[in-house]
């Protein structure tokens, strides 16, 4: 694919350092000329110094011959203009925007919902745009997620059965020491073992593997199974009864809103074991901002706000906040959800969840005791590429701090693999088939070696991350 991307911040260099690996043509536009000259030093790909909101200068990168367009500078406007810009000329474009205001964000998607008629077919998204991402969205719904599946880990859920959860082995525990061959014997539940992460680095298991004692494995299981899978790691799950959200922001706010307005889930009923007046009563939530905290208190009247600054140990031993079941820290100041997370750990905080800048802080966190750390631009960039990667590709999920990629994709009538046994293309070390879902069929299943698979599969794989040629033989381009 060739593929032009404007704004070469953390987020720009990020995802042009995917899409190089994968062999795809990039282009990488940029006025500040000092981000331009640390980009071009870093990065195997055309770096302009220019606007790139300019449609000459597009045409001179060749937008006319590309595949997608990626708007990533700090301004919200610009990158909607240049979209929209684009569109008007070059409309069968794939165009994909980050917007950081929540109002555009949203507007945008009740105008698509209310008129979707108007939108359908051959007319063109609202903007031009057809992909708006934004990345507080994007972290809220993982910290929410990891809240919902107890704090244990990252997690992520396919159809209506699958979790594949990242635990880690505890000492003592049943996995310790135990050969990946010889786990059928621990349980009767159905489940995969999907990588392995050790201080010598991540990898795909083989039946040879040894567990031990902290390693980090990811389990993927029906989510039924997953507090037995628990259990076997030596991981508790434990009633989160009182639970402080630092951060009022917009991040913040999203978190509260699924917590408080949505808590009827059964799994969340399951984890708070009280009644959602109770619930209620035990959400706090702190920020130093006067203006954030009234908005909070009138938006979440049965939550205590409390307007302070939480590196305050009067504040935290006054309001008792280190009686916490779980904190969960999503200030825009990733350094300090980190230090906070870890001091309350320290203080006796059951569970911790930190918002990171992305995934090279993720180990660091997690070295500090901190539960879960979320890294906000590793979220940002697997919602871009899941969309980059065509249509035949549903979704792109970033697993051991960047080593994997679960791929949601749809087999082709054209690929070699059509109408293979997973036995007779196995390919060990390479990738690892999860699931797959029969055509017509709406649940997945777990595949094993005499599964079949056929045109319009859909299927959910891990591989290395960017090695592209695994998911070509699969959509039938090689």
């Amino acid at each position: 694919m060739n593929i032009v991307i404007i704004g070469a911040g953390f987020t720009g260099i990020q995802l042009a350092k995917r899409l190089i690996s994968e062999k795809n043509n990039v282009v990488l536009i940029d006025n500040n000329e000092d981000i331009v000259r640390h980009a071009s030093n870093r990065l195997d790909c055309n770096v302009i110094h220019a606007d790139g909101n300019n449609l000459e200068t597009l045409e001179e990168a060749g937008i006319a011959k590309a595949d997608a367009l990626v708007t990533l500078t700090e301004d919200d406007e610009i990158n909607m203009i240049t979209c929209s810009l684009v569109d008007s000329v070059y409309p069968s474009l794939l165009k994909i925007a980050r917007v950081r205001n929540y109002a555009y964000y949203t507007n945008t998607s009740r105008v698509a919902k209310n008129h979707a008629e108007s939108f359908s077919g051959k007319k063109r998204p609202l903007y031009g745009i057809d992909y708006m991402i934004h990345p507080d969205v994007e972290a809220a719904k993982a910290i929410v997620s990891a809240v919902e599946h107890g704090a244990v880990s990252d997690v992520f859920t396919f159809g209506e059965k699958f979790e594949l959860m990242a635990l880690q082995i505890e000492e003592q525990s049943k996995l310790d020491g135990c050969p990946l061959k010889n786990l059928r014997t621990l349980t009767q539940s159905k489940f995969i073992v999907v990588f392995v992460e050790t201080e010598e680095g991540s990898s795909l298991p083989s039946g040879d593997t040894i567990l031990h004692a902290g390693n980090r494995i990811g389990i993927l299981t029906e989510n039924d199974n997953i507090d037995e899978m628990l259990k076997l790691s030596g991981a508790k799950i434990d009633a989160f009864r009182n639970i402080t959200l630092v951060g009022a922001g917009r991040i913040g706010t999203i978190v509260a809103n699924h917590i408080l307005e949505k808590r009827s889930a059964s799994f969340l009923k399951r984890l708070f074991e009280s009644p959602a007046k109770k619930i209620a009563q035990n959400f706090v939530i702190v920020d130093s901002d006067k203006e954030l905290c009234k908005e909070a208190s009138e938006k979440f009247p049965s939550a205590k706000v409390l307007c302070g600054d939480i590196t305050d140990e009067g504040l935290i031993q006054e309001e008792g906040l280190e009686k916490s079941d779980l904190v969960i820290c999503a200030t825009h100041n990733h350094e300090m959800n980190m230090v906070i997370a870890a001091y309350m750990e320290s203080l006796g905080v059951a569970k911790t969840i930190a918002l990171v800048a992305h995934s090279a802080f993720s180990d660091i966190t997690r070295k500090l005791g901190v539960e879960v750390p979320i890294p906000l631009r590793d979220t940002i960039v697997d919602s871009i590429m899941s969309h980059l990667k065509g249509k035949n590709v549903k979704g792109i999920h970033t697993v051991s701090d960047g080593s994997f990629e679960i791929v949601e994709c749809d087999l082709q009538e054209s690929s070699k693999f059509n109408g293979k046994a997973l036995k007779d293309i196995a390919s060990p070390g390479e990738y690892l088939m999860l699931l797959v879902r029969k055509h017509g069929q709406l649940d997945y299943e777990l595949p094993g070696g005499n599964t079949v698979l056929t045109a319009k599969d859909h299927l959910v794989l891990i591989e290395k991350a960017g090695d592209k040629k695994i998911l070509e033989k699969f959509s039938g381009t090689v």
